[in-house]
């Protein structure tokens, strides 16, 4: 199925694309402020369809062993490798991120399968002979059941990739309910497993609104969830998982801090911050938006900086691979962060870029904000409180670290950080006492590679284990613990009325 050029999108059943008879949303191509496609919203019966199909599925999956599933991993990897420029395409229309950017996402999600391709490994469980006379005890992990991820529309690729792989390698069924805004690249990555050899009803993608979430939440044969969004719907998904008894983990929204020391080399921390702060728009949980410059000479310089190379920056269509960003999702975005720049200067904020009124030629109807640059910003400010999600970059200047780390730990955010300087001891010093799940020294985008795990902390994360990585086994699995005993058959038991040691 050519999903790039289908004008109705629907969902993915038991190994077949369904566009049963509902309710539909325009989805918009970003770059032309129009919407050329629908997606269908499932209702409870097309979910419960889904539920079932996974349900009759799983027993079958659950005992292939763990090997065979691996297989299936490695051939979906390949047919990804190979499909890479089809998929950068469909989150381009959908979602307007440049291709090159696009294609960052697609490898950072094979990761993550490569990862899960070492199933037969992280599986293994542990065994102990003879940890009493004659017994041997051992552990090993057994999958969940039907298992549903819902992902956010910044990362269409990337984000499912971080669930699905290594839920259906540990043995378990998968409804994936991505964002409705960008929903095509999940139903292709869908096609891509059933090639794959995944048999049907192991993997369904079924797109909806909060109907379809609340289904899911609900339903008794959902055992757990898994959810990438804002932080008040991740509250509410970890709140009403938790409550229908379900495991959850939801990662939330942030507020990311730089922090520059005054021994920084600030031609290469200004290089490094065009990417983090204005990369994809800004539409990113890592984006770095907030930067903490150690005294009003390092702020002054590092402005200067920024502002040169800001107006160099290109803003369009993500066919151009010419261009550095594109545009936000949506009108309501758009205008969401207009008002928090607008906000920020009535607030006495120094407007130093302005991207209010970006429109490249060509696309003046697209949702397109540019890269916008802030100085002054102080922590009591509209625009720093909350998560912006655009190209918009906020200075703050402080005397010292202390002050700057006093700042970061108060924010109720605590998702990524970074420290740019030369310093060791300093380094040291903030790494050790910040109050953010992920760090990084002279690294902007601490995103944790595949064999680590991603997660903040405060309210960017709700539940005990953090994203993909080794926590994505026990999240996805039970361990159970085996102790056997066998004895001759002339032995004789004795009454035991004591705790057994």
């Amino acid at each position: 199925m050519n999903i790039k050029d289908t004008n109705i999108i629907g969902h993915y059943i038991n190994g077949e694309f369904l566009e049963p008879s509902s309710e539909m949303q325009t989805v918009y191509n970003p770059a032309l402020g129009i919407g050329k496609k629908k997606v269908l919203l499932a209702d409870e019966n097309t979910v419960e369809q889904a539920i079932r199909c996974a349900h009759v599925a799983f027993p079958i999956w659950r005992d292939t062993p763990v090997a065979k599933r691996t297989k299936v991993m490695f051939k979906f990897k390949q047919l990804l490798e190979e499909n890479m420029e089809y998929l950068c395409e469909l989150i381009g229309q959908e979602h307007g991120k440049i291709s090159h950017d696009a294609m960052g996402e697609i490898q950072r999600g094979i990761e993550n399968i490569e990862y899960a391709c070492s199933a037969p490994e992280l599986l293994k469980g542990e065994f102990s002979k003879n940890v009493g006379t004659n017994i041997d005890s051992w552990s090993e992990f057994q999958p969940l059941g039907i298992v549903a991820g819902i992902t956010p529309f910044n990362f269409p690729a990337m984000v499912p990739l971080w669930m699905f792989p290594m839920a259906i390698v540990c043995g378990n069924c998968f409804i994936l309910k991505p964002s409705e805004k960008t929903p095509s690249a999940a139903l292709f990555l869908a096609e891509l497993l059933t090639q794959a050899g995944l048999p049907k009803g192991v993997f369904n993608v079924v797109n909806g609104n909060k109907i379809a979430v609340d289904y899911l939440l609900q339903h008794n044969l959902i055992q757990a969830i898994s959810f990438v969004g804002s932080t008040s719907i991740a509250s509410y998904i970890y709140e009403t998982a938790t409550k229908f008894g379900k495991r959850c983990q939801a990662l939330g929204g942030a507020k990311n801090h730089a922090v520059v020391l005054p021994d920084a080399d600030l031609d290469n921390v200004a290089n490094s911050l065009l990417g983090a702060a204005f990369g994809s728009s800004g539409e990113r949980c890592m984006a770095l938006s907030v930067v903490i410059a150690v005294g009003d000479h390092i702020a002054d310089t590092l402005v200067k900086k920024l502002k040169i190379e800001i107006e160099k920056l290109k803003v369009g269509i993500h066919s151009n691979t010419h261009n550095d960003f594109g545009p936000l999702i949506s009108k309501e975005h758009k205008e969401k962060v207009e008002y928090y720049i607008t906000k920020a200067e009535e607030e006495g904020a120094e407007i130093v870029v302005d991207g209010r009124d970006t429109k490249p030629l060509g696309y003046e109807n697209g949702f397109f904000v540019g890269a916008t640059l802030m100085d002054k910003i102080s922590p009591n400010m509209e625009s720093y409180q909350h998560e912006i999600f655009g190209p918009v970059l906020q200075i703050i200047r402080v005397e010292s670290i202390q002050q700057a780390m006093q700042i970061i730990n108060n924010h109720t955010y605590g998702n990524g950080t970074c420290l740019y300087t030369k310093d060791g001891e300093a380094a040291r010093y903030f790494s050790t006492h910040i109050q953010v799940g992920m760090v990084g020294i002279n690294v902007p985008l601490p995103v944790p590679v595949a064999y680590h795990s991603f997660g903040g902390w405060k309210k960017s994360l709700f539940g005990d284990l953090y994203a993909y990585g080794p926590d994505s086994v026990r999240f996805y699995t039970h361990r159970k613990t085996i102790t056997q005993r066998w004895v001759s058959k002339n032995f004789i038991e004795e009454k035991q009325f004591s705790m057994p040691t």
